[in-house]
């Protein structure tokens, strides 16, 4: 009989032409597909007129919907990468910033007044902290920075709880009934 064929038929892993599955079943991408929505994203840019059908046709989908998911996942590769870029540059420059307020904090300051040096009572200048606590501060927030820009920070949660009673003055609670 045909039954016992068509249940091995079925445990057999998909041919090599059809779409490219994992152990569960779920769809794996390939370099070929990726190469193919690449290529439906290119027709779509340069021929915005071409119809999604228009397509799938000259790339190979099997249906208009295909090439549309197509280049839906071309958009949104690009804009995570533009997206990944933006969050590079954002963080160079808040290292910079770190460098810079590190720089800062690790040299000795003197106190200043009146355009003169102030000198202690040994001789040697006064240090001046107020440099080094400014600088503690400005990296204080770049690193609170860092975490808005990688997303840290877990929003606050609010828990609420208790019971409202109300009362009403000056009127007798037998009168309400």
């Amino acid at each position: 009989m045909n039954d016992g064929e068509e249940t091995t038929a079925q445990a057999e892993p998909a041919p090599a032409s059809g779409p490219a599955r994992d152990a569960r079943g779920h769809f794996i991408t390939t370099i070929d597909h990726d190469q193919r929505a690449a290529a439906a994203a290119r027709l779509r840019a340069d021929n915005p007129k071409m119809t999604y059908q228009q397509i799938a046709d000259a790339v190979g989908y099997s249906n208009k919907g295909d090439a549309w998911r197509a280049v839906q996942k071309c958009r949104e590769a690009v804009i995570k990468s533009a997206g990944a870029e933006l969050v590079a540059a954002e963080a160079q420059q808040l290292d910079d910033l770190f460098v810079s307020a590190l720089e800062v904090l690790e040299r000795d300051h003197v106190v200043v007044s009146h355009g003169k040096v102030m000198l202690g009572d040994d001789g040697q200048p006064l240090i001046d902290d107020g440099p080094k606590l400014a600088a503690i501060r400005e990296m204080r927030q770049i690193r609170e920075s860092y975490r808005k820009l990688y997303g840290l920070d877990q929003p606050t949660q609010v828990s609420v709880s208790g019971a409202v009673r109300y009362e009403v003055v000056g009127v007798d609670p037998e009168d309400l009934t």
